[in-house]
């Protein structure tokens, strides 16, 4: 008898340790930093498919959705942050909320489907933001762009989600080498940024846009491969963000692993550990 007790007993304060833990996890989650994989190729060459890194979420202050998601697939869980704490949103306001610069790169939650996306602040709310040849105008003036060589990278699938690159000077066979040309883009505060190009398309040339009060307009650095504000949300874009679905900005990289696996240790990128991002 004495001994089933303890059993049950030692079951207990296992269940209780876990649950403590869950929960700190979850507080430091909701309040200080969000681990974040790069699933894709959106922001190259600032940022790789494979890194890991940490989100501040005290740069911008604190919405609904500085609430965690929770999706497992395999399990079929999905709490989404609305679930949790979509009764503080709606109003487009932050609690102790802290002004974003142009140039941050910044993790949100999309407008419609909920899902996170990071990328780089280009346009403020008040301003107009359009592409021209390629070439980024705010509030109709140019920026800056000054050629800087090519970026290469190996023709292979990238990532658990085996992505191939696209080369500009492509089709390039399994383990050849793809490059982009890349040029480095200085906005208006004077702060610069590698951007890659592949082929002129669509999104080189947009209409003129009007970032709305309490938005802000986001752009991926490898520009042609980066669904964003460019393309309004009723055509499957991400256009305007809120304020309030702002989740943090990004500020290092800590880790990064170019396999499909982290666990494959001989691809893991250790000149990239703790770098970091601008």
């Amino acid at each position: 008898m004495a001994t089933d007790a303890k059993k049950g007993n030692s079951i207990i304060e296992t269940i209780k340790t876990i649950v403590y833990a869950l929960l700190i996890a979850g507080i430091f989650r909701t309040l200080f930093f969000q681990p974040f994989w790069i699933p894709s190729g959106s922001m190259k060459q600032t940022l790789l498919i494979g890194d890991f890194l940490f989100v501040n979420k005290m740069s911008y202050g604190y919405s609904f959705a500085s609430c965690p998601s929770l999706r497992i697939p395999v399990v079929g869980l999905n709490i989404d942050a609305e679930d949790i704490c979509g009764w503080v949103g709606g109003d487009n306001t932050r609690v102790l909320g802290g002004e974003p610069q142009r140039g941050d790169v910044v993790v949100f939650r999309h407008p419609v489907s909920g899902q996170d996306y990071i990328k780089r602040l280009i346009g403020l709310p008040g301003e107009t933001v359009q592409m021209i040849g390629g070439v980024l105008h705010i509030n109709g003036e140019p920026v800056e762009l000054q050629d800087d060589g090519v970026f290469e990278e190996t023709a292979a699938p990238q990532g658990p989600q085996r992505l191939r690159p696209r080369c500009e000077n492509g089709p390039v066979g399994d383990g050849g080498n793809c490059t982009k040309s890349r040029q480095i883009e200085t906005l208006p505060e004077g702060t610069s940024h590698p951007v890659l190009n592949i082929a002129r398309q669509s999104s080189d040339d947009t209409p003129l846009y009007t970032v709305p009060e309490g938005h802000f307009f986001f752009m991926g650095d490898n520009r042609d491969n980066s669904t964003d504000s460019r393309v309004p949300q009723q055509a499957g874009g991400v256009g305007f963000v809120p304020f309030e679905n702002l989740i943090g900005r990004a500020d290092r990289i800590m880790f990064s692993s170019a396999g499909s696996s982290m666990l494959a240790f001989w691809t893991w990128r250790s000149d990239r550990y703790f770098k970091g991002i601008e």
